[in-house]
């Protein structure tokens, strides 16, 4: 009789448990935000406020289900990125209790951020119609083309677009290269990415990029694996500002 008492008072406590994501992993998690043009920012993330942070910076975001948008700002500068999320591993020790996992479904412990560090690319702020009118005043009027020459501090050189390059099979090297026909952007040689798949949200890091010159700005990008013959794939960079995504997939032909 006092057996099967302690194994019912046993079953008991295990259904009052907290879920076990929740115990291990909680509501929310830590990661970290780094900038490379910004030294310091204050922060808003899920409803939450950090004051006068120093990058590199660690801060919580919450798991849930929908994505987090990390802002940032100073007095010069400002910047965000978005935080999507994936399945917890940990969820999966609660499965045998469906209380528990009803609590880690709810409260979205079953969900953490897909990366543990992002970065931000701050931009500068936009001026006012009054404070453009006095810079336009104090400054002289030059030719449009007559210091840029690649080198320009525009707005857009920073643009920050979502990544999505593909290719079967996978573990085909990516590059990227800048080709252009205003002076006011200049070409670039292959850089490379990484390895297929690549998934990322960053910087087009363009020089001299306005919204006007876009039309006349191309981005290649090129997939190369060993065995199999090299393709590129070409997008106007008018559209990806619009679209603020590149995707691509490349079905790879063998080298026979």
């Amino acid at each position: 009789m006092k057996q099967a008492l302690v194994i019912c008072c046993g079953f008991f406590v295990i259904l009052l448990l907290p879920s076990c994501a929740t115990i291990f992993s909680g509501t929310k998690a830590r990661v970290t935000v780094t900038s490379p043009n910004a030294s310091w920012a204050n922060i808003k993330v899920d409803g939450n406020e950090y004051n006068n942070v120093v990058f590199p910076a660690q801060i919580k975001v919450k798991r849930g289900y929908v994505p987090s948008v990390i802002k940032a700002e100073n007095p010069d500068m400002e910047g965000s990125v978005t935080v999507d999320k994936t399945f917890n591993p940990v969820a999966v020790l609660n499965l045998a209790d469906v209380i528990g996992w009803a609590i880690d479904a709810a409260d979205g412990a079953i969900m953490k951020p897909t990366q543990r560090e992002y970065t931000i690319f701050m931009n500068p702020k936009k001026k006012s119609s009054a404070d453009e009118v006095v810079v336009a005043e104090q400054q002289p009027k030059e030719e449009p083309q007559s210091q840029v020459e690649g080198y320009g501090d525009t707005a857009l050189e920073q643009t920050i677009i979502r990544w999505d390059v593909q290719s079967r099979p996978q573990g085909a090297d990516i590059f990227w290269r800048v080709v252009s026909k205003t002076p006011e952007v200049k070409s670039t040689n292959n850089k490379y990415l990484q390895t297929t798949p690549y998934e990322a949200t960053k910087a087009l890091d363009i020089r001299g990029l306005t919204y006007q010159t876009s039309g006349n700005v191309r981005i290649i990008l090129r997939c190369e694996k060993e065995g199999y013959l090299p393709q590129e794939k070409e997008y106007d960079v008018r559209m990806v500002l619009d679209q603020e995504e590149i995707s691509a997939f490349f079905r790879l032909v063998k080298d026979e």
